[in-house]
């Protein structure tokens, strides 16, 4: 019986890919593996028989240093054999004290069980909730300590596969646009320019989840972009390319009709390129493959800082916040001209200004300026005036010249050159450019208005906000609070170690001096001990070597004593003799006694006090008389 063209038909088209989960566990011996997989249609094959590529899962949800962190997420594209489309994977991995299990399983020998939760999706919007919800079931499942019970688990695959339609307001929910602005600053236009020029760039982090997410950030910059990735899990898909049509028509009251007008999203993951957020090292042979023109694809691994060179033409380091354009042609490419430096620099403040470190997804303000919204409008206003402008530059340079009426008023000269030349040459060779080139209308430039959104010269506005952008960019205030603190710090231990040094020294003064005075002591009493005999000089200097002084015979102290005593005992008694005498001399003067010629009474000193005659010569009496008389005028006198 032949079967129905019908349903032969029918048949051979593939159902669309439901969202699955599975669970890959750490083997102390194999490593990371699937254990188990949820939401298998009945009776279908194993999905790494029909899905090789499939293999890398346990690899790509288990990051480089999961274990090191009690929770980590990851992000990554896989290709679905069946239906030659990408499909996108986030895994939760978490881990728990294996003696707290109230089930064991074989196999375990280690103190931590970690294991990963993954969920593969058909598309990627709404990551970013899907991150929120995955966490909490993974904890809940966690917090059973029973492996066993997969419920919580199943619950969960058949609510995501009721939700075929995810909200509009959800697909850019959690990727960190604010912190994008705020940590690269004027570099985010130019990682915009590179990722349009479509070179090689490479993420690297040391934590995979802020990995993942600042490229999704990135590729949200570029309207419509995230809800149309099915070409970036492998270099061979290109069905966006064979499927797309240049618009009819055009609803400017319709955003989704502008934007699909103008061209917009711009394929940049088509035929030869690839977007892996998280991309382990078992995957390298594809990014070195000849096929792979281009990518963005991000890693944990250092390995491939050591080669650089090999694998990137632009190199984002998270963990450092500078991106390093390695390839010379894309540095001049890739340059930001006077308006686009204008415009990036307004952007940035108004992120800065409304920049809140406890709530980074949100302005500090509540209001819509610096807002996630805020900047993908912003962009979006960019890229739309890079449109136009570069169909109004092929209008002005075709062949034919145009017609002088048909040109716009307020347009003066070429607006393109506002967005710098050598940007507009290379991206004029890449293939994103060459099928926008074909599905945009000639004069696209009558709908959206062909004018960078900061024309015109520098002004002094402008050269106020870089110069308040690159102060802030010092962190002075941060700085000098800082350096206060240290040298407040600094002061404080100097004053405390000087003051203990002080202390230190002092102590060991009083210590050496201490010692010296028990040696003094010692030597001194030691001395006296041992001191020799005293000796008589000899003769020749002939003796023991030492001062003169030694060598003096040793005096004695008593016979020194009494003969000092001897000689104060005949001192005192000569003074007092003599006392005695002059006392009766004056008597004498004062009665003025006759002298006589022949004799007079004098009064001897002596120890016995004696009268006696003195009898005088001729010759002595008169000058005896003469000093009497003498004697007796001075008396008369006073």
């Amino acid at each position: 019986m032949a079967v129905p063209e019908e349903l032969t038909s029918v048949s051979l088209i593939p159902e669309p890919f439901q969202p699955l989960l599975c669970i890959v566990d750490f083997h102390h011996a194999r490593g990371p593996e699937i254990s188990h997989w949820l939401g298998l249609p009945e009776g279908s094959l194993d999905p790494l028989e029909q899905n090789p590529s499939w293999s890398l899962i346990p690899y790509m949800a288990l990051p480089d240093g999961a274990h090191s962190s009690s929770e980590t997420f990851s992000y990554f594209t896989l290709l679905h054999e069946p239906t030659r489309k990408s499909v996108f994977g986030i895994s939760c991995t978490q881990q728990v004290d294996s003696r707290d299990l109230v089930f064991k399983e074989e196999g375990v020998t280690r103190s931590k069980v970690q294991k990963a939760v993954v969920c593969l999706m058909p598309g990627a919007g709404g990551m970013g909730r899907l991150r929120e919800r995955l966490g909490g079931v993974t904890a809940g499942w966690f917090g059973q300590k029973d492996f066993r019970d997969r419920g919580v688990l199943e619950e969960f695959q058949r609510s995501l596969v009721r939700e075929t339609e995810l909200q509009e307001e959800d697909q850019y929910f959690g990727l960190g646009l604010r912190e994008l602005v705020h940590r690269y600053k004027w570099q985010t236009l130019v990682l915009l320019k590179c990722l349009l020029l479509q070179p090689k760039m490479l993420f690297f982090g040391s934590t995979c989840e802020a990995l993942c997410q600042m490229q999704f950030a990135l590729i949200s910059l570029i309207p419509g972009l995230v809800r149309n990735l099915q070409d970036c899990a492998s270099p061979q898909l290109d069905s966006y390319a064979e499927s797309v049509k240049k618009a009819d028509g055009v609803r400017t009251s319709d955003r989704s009709s502008l934007l699909s007008y103008t061209g917009l999203p711009l394929q940049l993951f088509g035929k030869g390129s690839m977007f892996g957020p998280y991309t382990p090292l078992q995957q390298l042979d594809s990014l070195a493959d000849e096929d792979t023109k281009s990518y963005l694809v991000g890693s944990t691994n250092q390995l491939l800082l050591g080669q650089k060179e090999r694998y990137c033409d632009v190199l984002i380091n998270l963990d450092e916040q500078n991106v390093n354009v390695l390839s010379p042609w894309l540095r001049q490419a890739a340059v930001l001209s006077i308006a686009d430096r204008r415009w990036i620099d307004f952007l940035t403040q108004a992120v800065n200004e409304t920049w809140d470190e406890a709530d980074t997804s949100r302005p500090k303000t509540h209001g819509y300026a610096g807002s996630e919204e805020f900047i993908r409008l912003q962009f979006e206003e960019y890229l739309l005036a890079l449109l136009s402008s570069e169909k109004y530059h092929h209008y002005l340079t075709n062949p034919i010249p145009p017609d002088p009426k048909t040109l716009l008023s307020n347009i003066e000269g070429d607006p393109s050159n506002e967005f710098h030349p050598s940007f507009l040459e290379a991206w004029r060779q890449t293939a994103n450019y060459s099928l926008w080139k074909r599905i945009t209308d000639t004069h696209l430039f009558d709908i959206v208005e062909p004018k960078h959104p900061c024309a015109g010269g520098l002004s002094i506005e402008d050269v106020q906000r870089r110069l308040a952008t690159q102060v802030a960019e010092l962190h002075l205030d941060e700085r000098l609070t800082a350096t206060a603190g240290v040298v407040g710090k600094k002061l404080a231990d100097g004053r405390t170690q000087v003051t203990s040094a002080f202390n230190r020294v002092w102590a060991d003064i009083e210590m050496m001096r201490e010692a010296q005075r028990q040696r003094a002591e010692e030597a001194r009493d030691a001395a006296v001990v041992n001191a020799p005999p005293p000796t008589s000089p000899r003769p020749n200097g002939e003796g023991d070597k030492g001062s003169v002084l030694d060598k003096l015979p040793k005096p004695d102290v008593q016979q020194a004593q009494a003969t000092v005593q001897a000689a104060g005992q005949k001192a005192g008694a000569y003074l007092s003799s003599w006392g005695s005498w002059a006392a009766e001399k004056r008597k004498g003067w004062g009665a003025r006694p006759a002298v006589d010629n022949d004799t007079f009474t004098q009064s001897t000193p002596g120890p016995v006090q004696n009268d006696h005659k003195i009898t005088m010569t001729e010759d002595e009496k008169p000058n005896v008389l003469k000093q009497q008389r003498n004697h007796e005028a001075w008396r008369e006198k006073s």
